[in-house]
């Protein structure tokens, strides 16, 4: 297993600095991870730095809590297509969701996800699976699964509990197979990374990256 084809490499504390963003884009030149995955501000920056790569550009939407207006998230989405973002990270409503407002949920993903679409970009749905229950968890796999959303992702890696094997279980046997599933949260050692990858897992969002994929390398 190529471990590192598997990873989103992150950096998304409120007091990222230039000087890190470069870091983690060439640690991902060098070790050829599936995307970076950077706040908003520093889109433009990676793009640049990535270029000529087949490393990609993500960015977060209404992060870490999800709770923004829908315009708010439409704008920012907007903003990070023109600064060269290939894949949307987005945050749903969890305060929608634990308020049982389908109908709100709804409504924001028939808003954002035409727009995404027609530019031809990636999005990934942000659940937050380790504060919703399993029941929850299941209605998020109708909603944005039967819309074809491309990744469900577990966590922003913000709430008290991220990413769980369980989880991505869950969300692999009652998701169609052309939806797949970022776990992130938490991910720090090569055992957990390669046990959410047999949970069904195809994308791995992890800061923790390098150490991960050298102690893959070491083992071979």
């Amino acid at each position: 297993m190529n471990i590192a084809s598997f990873i989103d490499h992150t950096i998304l504390k409120p007091t990222t600095l230039v000087t890190e963003v470069e870091k983690l884009c060439n640690e991902a030149l060098e070790y050829k991870v599936a995307a970076v995955c950077v706040p908003p501000l520093f889109v433009k920056q990676a793009k640049a730095l990535l270029q000529n790569s087949n490393v990609k550009t993500a960015t977060v939407i209404g992060f870490p809590f999800g709770y923004s207006a829908i315009e708010a998230k439409l704008a920012e989405i907007l903003l990070a297509i023109v600064d060269g973002a290939d894949e949307l990270d987005v945050v749903i409503n969890i305060a929608a969701l634990k308020n049982n407002d389908w109908q709100y949920l709804a409504k924001e993903l028939n808003t954002i996800l035409p727009i995404i679409k027609a530019k031809q970009k990636v999005i990934k749905v942000i659940i937050e699976s380790g504060v919703l229950t399993d029941n929850e968890i299941l209605k998020c796999c109708d909603l944005y699964g039967i819309a074809g959303v491309d990744f469900m992702k577990t966590s922003t890696g913000y709430a008290e509990k991220g990413a769980s094997v369980h989880a991505v279980t869950l969300m692999r046997k009652h998701l169609a197979d052309a939806v797949k599933i970022k776990a992130s949260g938490g991910i720090k050692t090569l055992a957990f990374a390669k046990e959410l990858i047999t949970a069904g897992a195809s994308r791995l969002g992890c800061s923790a990256s390098v150490a991960i994929v050298q102690e893959e390398k070491g083992m071979q």
